[in-house]
């Protein structure tokens, strides 16, 4: 936020507990709206990190991944995910914002269609997550 970002954050945790990578939303100073902290996160893992490790790894995020997010988290083979704020209470958060016109399509909808699996677990703590984006998104 102290940089114009949108309140999103992710990190790709190893199985041994080592922190592998750290985003966060990326929206600005470009206004790219693909720069979701997930797919950075994902982006980044498909270049620096190993499949096998990739595959025991736990992306935490912020919130659900979105569809878009959820794609690169399925495509880059990371095998957990766990979130704090549900896509739908999101969705309620942002309203018809131009910034965040949020999905309704659960991530567990996207993994679901894939030939691999992709563990999701969320929400958690959502309460606290949604206190992130208080205020932010009636600007």
């Amino acid at each position: 936020m102290a940089r114009g970002n949108h309140p999103f954050g992710a990190v790709l945790v190893a199985a041994d507990g080592r922190i592998l990578i750290e985003a966060e939303n990326g929206y600005m100073p470009t206004h790219d709206a693909t720069a979701h902290a997930e797919r950075l996160t994902a982006t980044q893992a498909c270049t620096s990190i190993t499949p096998e490790v990739r595959a025991t790894a736990t992306l935490y995020s912020s919130a659900e991944p979105c569809a878009m997010c959820a794609g690169a988290i399925y495509w880059a083979g990371i095998g957990r995910v766990v979130y704090g704020l549900g896509e739908r209470r999101l969705r309620d958060l942002t309203g018809n914002h131009p910034e965040n016109p949020t999905l309704d399509l659960p991530c567990r909808d996207v993994f679901a269609s894939g030939q691999r699996s992709t563990e999701a677990v969320g929400p958690l703590l959502e309460d606290e997550a949604a206190a992130l984006h208080a205020g932010v998104w009636n600007k």
